[in-house]
């Protein structure tokens, strides 16, 4: 099934053509999850904000002209990542890609549609290193980062209503 997909990428420019895609592939994914859960429901201020950035990255997939999911990010503030509290001394190349969301839609799950999404949009940038939160009540979710490299460099909880955060990293270029 992940063959015949079609991987597209955007940048911040694209953000107005693409944003209620990200909102719906969001809602779709998630449509179970929306009605009790208020971070969840934030999540238009995230694209927003992500994609206010000069820099942002996003992959879409498509099967067709049907979205599957979507990966995106932005580079982060040199001196001001999110892992720099966590890692003493910092690593000597510390240019950070910010991964901030991944979503695929049920019916491409376990599919590779994560694995090519991810991939895409790390071929796409020219840091160093990739970090990423991922909620601690998802050891699954946290074990794919981790079969893709990343490791756990601690903990954080961004907002006060937001999940708890296992924090993790990768080096760049993926192997």
């Amino acid at each position: 099934m992940t063959s015949a997909l079609e991987l597209r990428h955007y940048s911040h420019g694209d953000l107005p053509e693409i944003r209620q895609t990200l909102l719906d592939v969001h809602a779709d994914v998630h449509a179970d999850q929306m009605s009790d859960d208020e971070f969840r429901q934030k999540f238009p201020w995230f694209v927003d904000h992500w994609g206010g950035h000069p820099e942002f990255s996003c992959v879409i997939a498509y099967d067709g002209d049907e979205v599957v999911g979507f990966a995106y990010g932005a580079p982060g503030t040199e001196g001001r990542e999110w892992w720099r509290e966590h890692l003493d001394p910092a690593p000597e190349k510390s240019r950070t890609f910010h991964f901030s969301e991944l979503m695929v839609r049920e019916r491409w799950r376990k599919t590779g549609t994560s694995a090519r999404l991810h991939r895409a949009l790390m071929d796409a940038t020219e840091a160093d290193l990739a970090a990423l939160l991922v909620d601690v009540t998802h050891p699954k979710v946290q074990a794919l980062y981790e079969s893709w490299g990343y490791r756990k460099v601690g903990e954080r909880q961004p907002f006060p209503d937001s999940p708890v955060f296992a924090l993790m990293l990768v080096g760049l270029p993926l192997p």
